[in-house]
């Protein structure tokens, strides 16, 4: 197994990879919270767009970063270096993220939005194998744990800072208005510009054996558990759409975009604190049953929000939403590394994210779909992606759980 040198022989401490990524994902995420939890909000409320539109332009931008993703991590297995694939991708996400100060129509929308995650699609997989590289197995749920940690604590602080600019700009008005959502844009640059600079100065690649072999990576050549593993993650993914229709659903219960941003502050917050000890508890217990609680408690939760009647409840629920995102987020990246050989680290993440991102588009239309319908068919109404979702999860827990056996 390649790891960072000396790692292993400090086994109480972490490595500065680690510290590296976990920082550049902080500052990425604190950019990002700004701005996309306050997109559909600015898609329905300022452009007038319907569900199903949102969904297609959620769909298509997880789609198409997550195919890259398979791409950039075979990548990084044949060169035997990440740092730089990485980097290239979080400095096209950056790049990608000022333009929407100016969009003024739902397909320059799309367009910002694909740019964004065809940024994420090149850094994705290589920068988890990175991460991978860098530690003894024995901690590696851990360092997963931290990532996702640092990550969510940057979500948090982004999402504090979009609802000081929503406070001063509007106050508790109950839609979204252009010019605030323009100025959180522009104030997003600064982080996404650093988190850049924090990777490209800060890390370094490990080496990895099979470095100028192209790696073979076919469905049969796969671990079973893998391939296991990736039925249940598409059965799942099938009912997880984009978590904008939990934000539209508050809204649609009565909560102002301030108050929808402080709902995702408080998930953020719940993520943040669960994520760490989350992966150091797998790395004594075992991944898989970490997986099958946060995605039984998601089912429960999505119950919930088909049911609730008022604001408060969604907010509720959205923050306990936190505790599933850290106990299966890092949880199951560090269970992909403990299922694949080094040399195919890259590859293996690229198939997993990809899995989950051709997955999101049917999902996030479905639940548009579902929600207002097309056409004249007006659709089953907010409830009914919620049920959808919490039936879907329900199977995966069940599939992921007899695949043991």
């Amino acid at each position: 197994m390649s790891i960072e040198p000396g790692a292993a022989s400090r086994p109480k401490g972490l490595p500065r990879n680690v510290w590296v990524v976990t920082a550049t994902s902080f500052l990425t995420d604190i950019s990002s919270e700004m701005i996309f939890h306050l997109l559909p909000l600015f898609l329905a409320n300022v452009l007038s767009v319907r569900t199903v539109v949102i969904g297609l332009i959620e769909g298509l931008a997880e789609t198409t970063g997550s195919l890259l993703k398979l791409v950039s991590g075979w990548l990084s297995d044949r060169m035997g270096r990440r740092k730089e694939l990485a980097v290239a991708g979080y400095g096209l996400s950056a790049l990608a993220k000022p333009v929407l100060a100016i969009a003024g129509s739902w397909p320059a929308v799309l367009l910002v939005r694909w740019a964004e995650r065809v940024g994420k699609g090149i850094r994705t997989a290589p920068r988890d194998a990175l991460v991978a590289d860098s530690i003894a197995e024995s901690q590696r749920g851990l360092a997963f744990g931290l990532h996702r940690a640092g990550d969510t604590a940057g979500a948090l602080l982004g999402t504090l800072a979009a609802m000081l600019v929503i406070w001063l700009t509007q106050g508790s008005a109950l839609t979204l208005a252009r010019e605030t959502f323009r100025i959180v844009v522009l104030l997003s640059i600064i982080p996404a510009a650093l988190a850049v600079l924090v990777l490209a100065l800060g890390a370094h690649d490990v080496p990895v054996a099979s470095a100028g072999e192209a790696p073979r990576l076919t469905w049969r050549g796969l671990d079973r558990r893998f391939r296991l593993f990736l039925l249940a993650v598409v059965i799942f993914t099938l009912g997880n759409s984009a978590d904008a229709f939990v934000l539209l659903r508050a809204q649609e219960r009565g909560l102002s975009p301030l108050g929808v941003m402080g709902m995702v502050a408080s998930m953020n917050l719940v993520y943040a604190v669960v994520a760490g000890p989350a992966g150091a508890l797998s790395d004594r217990i075992g991944r898989r049953r970490l997986i099958i609680f946060g995605w039984g408690l998601y089912a429960l939760i999505y119950l919930g929000f088909a049911v609730a009647q008022v604001g408060w409840q969604v907010w509720m629920l959205f923050a306990i939403y936190g505790a599933y995102y850290g106990a299966t987020e890092g949880v199951a990246r560090a269970f992909v590394a403990d299922l694949v050989p080094a040399e195919q680290r890259g590859s293996a993440y690229g198939l997993y994210h990809t899995v989950m991102g051709l997955s999101a588009l049917p999902a996030s239309l479905l639940a548009g779909l579902a929600w207002q319908g097309i056409g004249a068919w007006q659709g089953f109404g907010p409830a009914a992606p919620f049920i959808l979702g919490a039936g879907l999860a329900a199977m995966a827990v069940t599939v992921f759980a007899l695949a043991r056996r």
